[in-house]
């Protein structure tokens, strides 16, 4: 006998709609080719309202299941809507995307490493599914996931007891730590909330709010002759005439701004709200600002992620080189490569040989400055200190990032890890672990074991 599932199709009007309509079309028919029945309009819902208006239109459907399909990127507040309304098993597919070296169009894993973050916290089971619809055993793939049971959540284990040298300096760097958070975290981002308490209790760090009216009204008052100053110091990049000037001018603001609040309030990182006010506000990307910043090792966390910022600063201190905070945006079985992104905000030490450094805009909001360029070559160590769960643990991988043109706009490295690709990903949403993970040049996977005992922090080893 068939089954019947709700149907909710997830998506935001700033990625490529277009595409985003195909791409679910072509896993709706997937699904109802398994024998599926559907109850749900399978139209893209664009925003929360829509979803509520969902979930009331679908009244009293007696269903087996949820099928949620993240065709692009969404936050997770849609997600946990549903899932609080709805007591049945919960499967959750999200839609890769060819690695075409421009606009990363869908996101849509970013989007369930949000979702499983999110329910992991809310301690809610689910069903992932990461899987093209034009996959030549689509609809084999789709019958298993159906019939699968939620994944087993890795557990924890205790922190190796390793001397050190590199690892003890970092651990010392953290006491007292500055950090200030400029604006708050997006609605949606649990992956970038956090505990003062838990904070001052795990290494003495202190956070200080700061308004992002104060950056804007900071950038606004630059001296037109240092923000020339900083624009000459880009010499080398490539393209910086073909943008916008009056953005670009507003962006390299954002630089300066930075460099003065970093000196008036001593701070070591930053976690900006980067989005979407630097670009409705104020009219320029903080993207650029926060690569310049980054290769200055004063590391900026997007979306005002301040475990991010920590992450980035412990790395940074161990490898006393600049960090690279990056979302997993791709875990292709086939290649057995994962693809770490960023709109464009690696630090330019990481930039591959292969091409220069090119000036470019956000993919959506179509403003620069950002950074076009592939990482370069070599062992890479990725760390967090996580909350997923509602437990604070060291999370530890490396692999090699290979030598490979850009695969998306922005500053982007193919990865192959020291663990299948499959399996990683397997235990990435298991755990629930935040969207957001750390990378430096080399293996520091000794030095990091040693931080987390000094700091009592049960390890996560996502290669292991």
């Amino acid at each position: 006998m068939a089954r019947t599932y709700r149907l909710f199709v997830l998506g935001r009007p700033t990625f490529d709609v277009e595409y985003a309509r195909a791409c679910s079309a072509a896993a709706i028919k997937a699904l109802r080719n398994c024998g599926v029945n559907l109850a749900g309009s399978g139209d893209i819902l664009f925003d929360n309202a829509s979803v509520a208006a969902e979930i009331e239109a679908q009244g009293n459907v007696a269903a087996d299941g949820v099928i949620i399909i993240q065709s692009t990127f969404t936050d997770a507040e849609a997600i946990c809507m549903i899932a609080e309304r709805f007591d049945r098993p919960l499967h959750i597919w999200a839609l890769p995307e060819p690695r075409t070296g421009g606009r990363l169009r869908l996101n849509a894993f970013c989007g369930l490493n949000l979702a499983a973050h999110a329910l992991g916290l809310r301690e809610r089971a689910f069903v992932p599914l990461y899987l093209s619809a034009d996959d030549a055993r689509v609809e084999t793939r789709v019958a298993e996931w159906l019939k699968s049971a939620p994944l087993t959540k890795p557990a924890l284990r205790a922190a190796q007891a390793e001397a050190s040298e590199a690892g003890a300096k970092a651990a010392a760097a953290l006491r007292g730590m500055r950090i200030g958070r400029i604006g708050e975290h997006p609605a949606g981002f649990d992956t970038c909330a956090y505990d003062t308490t838990r904070l001052t209790e795990l290494a003495g760090v202190s956070v200080e709010p700061i308004a992002l009216s104060h950056l804007f009204d900071q950038a606004r008052a630059v001296a037109d002759s240092d923000v020339r100053r900083t624009r000459e110091s880009l010499g080398t990049v490539a393209g910086l005439d073909e943008v916008d000037q009056a953005e670009l001018d507003r962006s390299l603001r954002l630089r300066n701004a930075l460099d003065q609040l970093k000196a008036e309030g001593r701070f070591d990182a930053f976690a900006i709200r980067c989005w979407p006010e630097t670009f409705t506000e104020y009219g320029g990307a903080v993207c650029g600002p926060v690569s310049m910043m980054g290769e200055k090792r004063t590391p900026c966390a997007c979306e005002a992620d301040v475990y991010g910022a920590i992450s980035s600063y412990l790395l940074q201190a161990i490898a006393d080189a600049p960090a690279f905070l990056a979302d997993i945006v791709d875990m292709d079985d086939e290649s057995d490569t994962t693809v770490l992104w960023h709109c464009g905000q690696a630090p330019a030490s990481m930039a591959s040989a292969a091409e220069p450094i090119s000036a470019t805009i956000h993919s959506n909001r179509r403003m620069p400055l950002l950074f076009q360029f592939s990482l370069k070559a070599g062992r890479v160590t990725l760390a967090r200190i996580s909350q997923a769960g509602g437990e604070q643990f060291m999370v530890i991988a490396g692999g090699e990032m290979e030598e490979a043109p850009p695969s998306f706009a922005g500053t982007s490295g193919v990865l192959r890890l020291d663990r299948p690709a499959a399996d990683m990903r397997d235990k990435l949403l298991s755990a629930g672990l935040e969207h957001h993970i750390a990378l430096v040049y080399g293996d520091h996977r000794a030095a990091l074991e040693h931080v987390a005992h000094k700091l009592g922090l049960p390890v996560l080893d996502l290669t292991q």
